[in-house]
């Protein structure tokens, strides 16, 4: 068998007519259609997901590259003569630039003792064409040490027991890079059955390992990342289990007297598989007669905001039971919020009712107002100032009165679901005979949107 020995052509030149030249045409369209749809260079480096897509991307385009320079070398055909021992070693960087697709070949003759290589083999192994070729004795010294047996084996199964070789190992070059090459070969039969020579196609496979490498560790932080994620997720869901009222049906507070409130309420998970916020809503009977509505949302996702609100809450109970009034009780929370370790921003609506006089004294932090639903229309009401918790220390927060009538219904929502829409449900809410069925009304209206949020939402229908 003759020498085979590989292609050193550039794989750029245009495609002829034939069906290879077909394939060839094809490649670099589909790389072309690859590089229009590339990632983007990556804005934040910690992100699992967009590693991982760019990783996968580029092990798909250095196939592609070495499909092309293939399949041109297969239209093109070996070159004309079989190593040229003479040419002088390509540059450095000319060197570096063929290491991904080019492939080089030898012949090992066991008769003569002689060592035929390719040009393209010498420059993948670093080797100047000019020197003598390694033996097959000889070419251990180029592999890694614990690399070497491997070698070893696919050489003694081929000379003595006449199998294929296709195996991978990794060299190290003159000057220090560590390189991965694929071998490919045969062994050459004499006339007797004997084996004469073994010849080889070796190719440096190292950029498109290191490639693979890269997507199976992205993929690796990608998944890690998720389970993590899931974790993070299952955590605050338990947290906001334990905080949040556990309400399966309607709740009077206080007990059946006019003026007395009929409330309901919900969280209304947000539509994609965003993390957890840190929307809330509570409401609580307070000494002298008086109930406690609140609902609040907290800047960010995952157990930490979960934890931030769980705080909240105890703060705001403790301190209604004590007989605090909403402005006082923000402006308190504020000053809370301010001196965390970890600093966060919220919006709340606290709200105090008195079921003798129908009387609602209430406070906001940078939150949507109440909205009051009466006889078919419904309106916003006047919000007096105040910022967001956590956003400025020693704030000041106003308080508004309003006084309620028989059959008003009271919502308090947070701020991803919209005002506008919920005020359109004024006749809708009309019609209600309970602040359950008020809530299964907004539910049905606003609870399957695409929101990218959580939201809450309470509503309080005064008693006839």
């Amino acid at each position: 068998m003759p020498p085979h020995v590989s292609a050193d052509r550039s794989a750029a030149q245009p495609p002829g007519r034939g069906p290879v030249d077909a394939l060839i045409t094809q490649t670099r369209r589909l790389k072309g259609d690859m590089d229009a749809v590339r990632p983007a260079a990556p804005g934040d480096q910690a992100d699992p997901r967009g590693r991982w897509q760019r990783a996968l991307y580029e092990l798909a385009r250095h196939q592609l590259d070495d499909l092309d320079a293939h399949l041109a070398q297969l239209r093109d055909g070996p070159p004309p003569t079989p190593a040229v021992r003479t040419a002088p070693a390509a540059p450095a960087a000319d060197r570096r630039e063929s290491l991904l697709s080019r492939v080089g070949s030898a012949e090992w003759n066991l008769l003569t003792d002689e060592a035929l290589w390719s040009e393209e083999l010498c420059r993948i192994l670093g080797r100047d064409p000019a020197a003598p070729a390694l033996t097959l004795d000889e070419l251990p010294s180029l592999v890694l040490e614990e690399d070497r047996p491997k070698l070893t084996s696919m050489v003694t199964g081929c000379l003595v027991d006449a199998r294929p070789i296709d195996g991978e190992f990794r060299v190290v070059r003159p000057d220090g890079e560590p390189r991965t090459v694929h071998m490919m070969g045969e062994p050459v039969l004499d006339a007797e059955g004997g084996t004469a020579s073994m010849w080889a196609v070796l190719r440096d496979v190292s950029e498109l390992r290191r490639s693979q490498r890269a997507v199976r560790e992205s993929r690796d932080s990608l998944q890690r990342q998720r389970q993590h994620d899931r974790a993070e997720q299952r955590l605050a869901a338990e947290l906001r289990e334990a905080v949040l009222p556990s309400w399966r049906g309607p709740l009077n507070l206080p007990g059946g007297s006019d003026g007395s409130l009929d409330l309901a309420a919900r969280r209304l998970p947000a539509a994609t598989a965003a993390p957890s916020g840190g929307d809330w809503y509570d409401a609580l009977e307070l000494p002298g007669g008086r109930t406690l509505l609140g609902v609040g949302d907290l800047t960010g996702h995952g157990p930490a905001v979960t934890s931030h609100t769980a705080m909240l809450l105890g703060a705001l109970r403790g301190m209604a039971m004590a007989g605090t009034g909403p402005g006082q009780l923000l402006a308190w929370l504020n000053q809370l919020l301010d001196a965390t370790v970890q600093p966060a921003l919220a919006g709340a609506l606290c709200c105090h009712y008195r079921p003798d006089t129908r009387t609602l004294t209430w406070a906001q932090a940078g939150h949507p107002a109440p909205l009051l639903f009466r006889a078919g229309t419904g309106r916003r009401l006047d919000a007096p100032r105040g910022v967001l918790l956590g956003a400025a220390s020693r704030a000041v927060y106003g308080q508004a009165e309003e006084t309620l009538e028989e059959g008003d219904v009271l919502l308090l929502h947070t701020e991803s679901l919209s005002a506008d829409r919920l005020l359109g449900l004024a006749p809708r809410l009309d019609g209600a005979r309970t602040a359950q069925d008020c809530l299964r009304t907004v539910v049905e209206e606003c609870g399957e949107t695409g929101r990218d949020h959580d939201a809450c939402v309470l509503v309080a229908r005064v008693a006839r």
